[in-house]
């Protein structure tokens, strides 16, 4: 069957050739119900792309349930893949073709806006014959409905074509719709067979043959049906890169860290961290232990740092939640940890699959009492490797819990960026276990820094006893007032001495200007192509994103300072000044915005949202042209001016 839908086509189109559109990037998403390999095909399809030497960021589309109602609009299994002529930071705007297993899946796409207007629609056609007139109808009108939009819908006989080559479609559509899209963007098709390969590879051979006649049927299939392609030329990366999404990369972290014992308790979006590191953690002599709960995970983590290395516990948002006590216990009992949370939407049960910065506050007040520990964010997903190495370096340097806030965006997101070469200053020393000198106190703390020597269990004149209650430096427990006062003073002192150790990251763009964006963790992709957009418009505004959240560096005031308006991006909730209720004395807001306004003392405005998805950078860039009204324009007219006056003479 061929395709219809199609609209706008140019001669040579019409005339059976090709028309090949070279584009600076693309993004396309592929839909379809759990099960079918959406997101292995387009995962496949970011890795094939990588390998051309383009710009690539992938974006998981995960419903909120295991395994949806099959045809139901929230119950969408797929991937965004936005590539590039450069390096890609974020999943873009809207995209800008699609390929859908069924309608369903597509119209909640639609709805929620993230299908660019007159987007090129690749939909899988059986449903329109199905025998339950109720399916056939639904899928007649949707049809109709996206072409009266101005979509240009192609529909395809997918399981029509898999068929000649598999007797369950259902399990070779994915590698099908993969040929396709490889035909489309002109992609080397013997990189996709090597990709299959790999995929596949431990399937047996006939699985991979099954596939790989999948792949070249959908490749064939467009080169003798579709009169369009497009191509994005490679972004000249010259470097080996690794690809790999962000639980990967923190997993790959945690080994070249050194670290060998990771304790966790499944929780979606952080359990795929785990289950890679079950893969390959033993082949460097680590251990990953799946506790009963959350309660037991982070329990066996700290013990396991109290025995002498450096453990990780892996978690979302409710088992940070249920991990309070013991986090609190190894800030009391100043035992190195490393708390990797990855982030979802709550409180409760909350988006389990969608991604939020909701944590913040949570990690640096949680606690019950006064538990020092840093809080640090990863920006990309190659920040996500390096971050696990830096955590583990600072938990045992400075004895205390040190958190990495990642997020689903991250966790479930690829890039490609530049492989790792290790090197032994990651990896912390033998452990030492000489005699302890007899003087020496369990809690010797200096009295600048609050920093002592860490006690290893069995080193001889090491013995005391550990407590979580209050205590003094040789760990006993304090019955005295101005015990407990030292103690805290001590453990707050390595906050402070940990924080002159910090540079204040450099703006984005210039150091003084009519408007500063503030960001952290994954918001710094899209936040820094929105403020390219609008600067090329000759707008004032520049970008300064956190990478520690406690401490912060010093010099952030005064890049502040340098500022008319400064103002958050955030995937947390404020209020809004538009609704009627809401006013300055009662208004909240976003979590960083409000942490920054407490700390400096400054006017902090905030603009954030939690829709459940990454914010895009049109949306930052729609915000910053709102905020600064006619300011751009007016500047934009002074440089082009100046321009044309120094033409002239």
């Amino acid at each position: 069957m061929s395709a219809t839908g199609v609209t706008n086509q140019n001669s040579a189109a019409s005339k059976g050739e090709k028309e090949l559109v070279t584009c600076r990037e693309h993004i396309v998403e592929v839909l379809s119900d759990s099960g079918e390999g959406a997101q292995k095909a387009a995962q496949s399809f970011g890795a094939i792309a990588a390998k051309m030497g383009k710009g690539v960021w992938t974006v998981e589309i995960i419903p909120a349930e295991i395994e949806p109602p099959p045809r139901s609009k929230a119950g969408a299994s797929g991937n965004r893949i936005r590539i590039g002529s450069f390096r890609v930071t974020n999943a873009g705007d809207d995209a800008d073709l699609v390929v859908a297993f069924n309608e369903q899946v597509l119209i909640g796409r639609v709805e929620s806006k993230n299908i660019k207007e007159g987007a090129i629609i690749l939909l899988e056609n059986k449903w329109r014959t199905h025998a339950d007139a109720a399916i056939a109808k639904a899928y007649a009108e949707t049809y109709d409905q996206l072409v009266a939009q101005g979509f240009n819908v192609y529909e395809i006989p997918m399981e029509e074509e898999c068929l000649k080559y598999v007797s369950n479609p259902q399990r070779g559509k994915n590698m099908f719709a993969l040929g396709m899209m490889c035909r489309l963007y002109h992609f080397d098709i013997d990189l996709a067979r090597e990709q299959i390969s790999f995929t596949f590879a431990k399937k047996g051979e006939k699985v991979i043959n099954d596939n790989l006649n999948l792949l070249q049927a959908g490749y064939d299939w467009v080169g003798e049906n579709l009169n369009f392609a497009f191509d994005v030329p490679a972004a000249g990366i010259q470097e080996s890169q690794i690809v790999v999404n962000g639980n990967s990369a923190i997993a790959l972290g945690v080994m070249a860290s050194g670290m060998d014992v990771c304790a966790m308790y499944p929780i979606t979006p952080a359990t795929s961290a785990s289950h890679y590191l079950s893969e390959i953690f033993d082949n460097v002599g680590g251990v990953v232990h799946q506790a009963e709960d959350e309660i037991a995970a982070v329990s066996f983590a700290v013990g396991a740092s109290y025995a002498g290395k450096c453990a990780v516990t892996i978690t979302s948002g409710p088992g940070m939640a249920l991990k309070t006590e013991m986090l609190g216990l190894a800030s009391m009992a100043e035992i190195p940890l490393v708390v990797v949370n990855v982030q979802r939407g709550g409180p409760s049960t909350g988006l389990p699959t969608k991604v939020e910065q909701g944590d913040l506050l949570m990690a640096l007040f949680s606690t019950h009492g006064d538990a020092p520990k840093i809080v640090m964010a990863p920006a990309t997903i190659e920040d996500c490797f390096y971050s696990i190495i830096t955590a583990r370096k600072i938990a045992e340097s400075f004895r205390m819990p040190v958190y990495v806030l990642s997020d689903a965006n991250l966790a479930t997101g690829q890039q490609p960026f530049k492989k790792p070469q290790f090197k032994e200053e990651w990896v912390a020393p033998p452990i030492d276990q000489s005699p302890i000198p007899p003087d020496r106190k369990p809690y010797d703390w200096d009295t600048k820094t609050g920093l002592s020597k860490r006690f290893i269990p069995g080193q001889a004149n090491g013995m005391h006893t550990l407590t979580g209650l209050a205590h003094d430096s040789r760990s006993r427990v304090a019955y005295e007032p101005w015990t407990n006062q030292e103690g805290v003073k001590m453990r707050s002192l390595k906050l402070a001495a940990f924080q002159k150790t910090l540079k204040a990251p450099k703006p984005f763009g210039d150091e003084k200007g009519d408007l500063l964006i503030i960001g952290w963790g994954s918001t710094k992709g899209a936040i820094e192509e929105a403020v390219e957009r609008v600067r090329a418009d000759g707008y004032s505004v520049s970008s300064l994103h956190l990478k520690f959240l406690q401490p912060m560096a010093s010099g952030i005031k005064e890049i502040m300072q340098n500022f008319k308006n400064v103002i958050t991006v955030e995937i947390n909730y404020s209020d809004s000044l538009e609704d009627e209720i809401i006013d300055e004395n009662n208004r909240r807001y976003s979590n960083l915005a409000w942490l920054l306004r407490a700390r400096y003392l400054l006017d902090v405005d905030s603009w954030s949202n939690v829709h459940g998805q990454p914010i895009k950078p049109g949306s930052i860039e729609k915000m910053i042209r709102e905020r600064l009204g006619e300011k751009g324009s007016q500047k934009k007219s002074e440089i082009e001016a100046a321009a044309n006056s120094v033409a002239v003479q």
